[in-house]
């Protein structure tokens, strides 16, 4: 990655999701020496993975410091918390990076002033490069900063850009939420087969492989999901059987739109 930015990569918290993120940016060939953590106490294994790599890490903010990006990765709850004291870092050069579910950028901006900000949703499969992020950028956000930002995000998975903040609460009930869906459907399908007889460490083994590689095959072929699927269903066989009930007036379809429905209502909710 070639990174051209105007100050360092100032990275607001090291938990799971920045660790991440700072994994993926050494990863893709970002220097240590361009990024500093601002973090009071790192877990033992990233404070340590910082001092191996030559990452620069405060407990506080520091003086005399300006960033070129301020990647905000830490818990919506403590944002108002964190954020008055990082306005001394923000220049007009920088760009504000936040992750947090739930804190619209006007939030943000009533903290460190009317800054270049873009709104971020990735999900958990980032903290192994396999996630995806919805993103939006305001209007103060320029295309160079775009690319740096789209550069610093890809490193956990695909970018998709969306065109109204209000698009991002959408982006959180189906992608940010979404994990939580596919584990959940795990759990059934292992509940259902232990019903059906078999034993429960194998019924969830069985249903946990199953998902876990047709989510592979999904990643690595071109066809469309509804291909994949017919694919798997001879007509008059088991699966077309069960695809009738999943499939039926009452079945996936209805359910999946009230749930994204209510995700979508309480992200609307949390951004006030």
């Amino acid at each position: 990655m070639a990174v051209a930015v105007s100050g360092p990569i100032v990275l607001i918290g090291a938990g799971n999701m920045g660790g991440a993120m700072l994994g993926g940016w050494l990863k893709s060939g970002v220097k240590g020496g361009d990024v500093l953590v601002i973090d009071p106490g790192p877990p033992p294994a990233m404070a340590k993975f910082i001092a191996d790599n030559g990452v620069s890490h405060a407990t506080s903010v520091p003086e005399g410091v300006k960033a070129g990006v301020v990647f905000l990765a830490i818990k919506p709850q403590i944002m108002d918390a964190v954020l008055p004291p990082l306005k001394g870092i923000v220049g007009p050069e920088t760009v504000i990076v936040s992750v947090a579910a739930g804190k619209t950028l006007r939030s943000i901006e009533s903290h460190l002033g009317e800054a270049a900000t873009v709104r971020a949703m990735p999900n958990t499969p980032a903290m192994i490069g396999r996630g995806v992020t919805g993103a939006y950028a305001n209007a103060r956000v320029t295309e160079a900063q775009r690319a740096l930002v789209h550069d610093l995000l890809r490193v956990s998975g695909p970018v998709e850009w969306v065109e109204t903040e209000a698009d991002i609460d959408a982006v959180t009930a189906v992608s940010g939420s979404g994990p939580a869906y596919v584990f959940y459907l795990v759990e059934c399908m292992a509940e259902a087969g232990r019903r059906a007889g078999l034993k429960a460490d194998l019924a969830m083994r069985l249903a946990r492989e199953t998902v876990a590689g047709a989510g592979e095959l999904l990643h690595q072929s071109p066809d469309e999901a509804a291909q994949l699927r017919q694919n798997v269903t001879s007509p008059g066989g088991t699966t077309a059987a069960a695809l009738a009930i999943l499939m039926a007036d009452d079945g996936m379809q209805p359910l999946f739109e009230k749930a994204i429905a209510a995700a979508r209502k309480r992200a609307e909710e949390l951004a006030g």
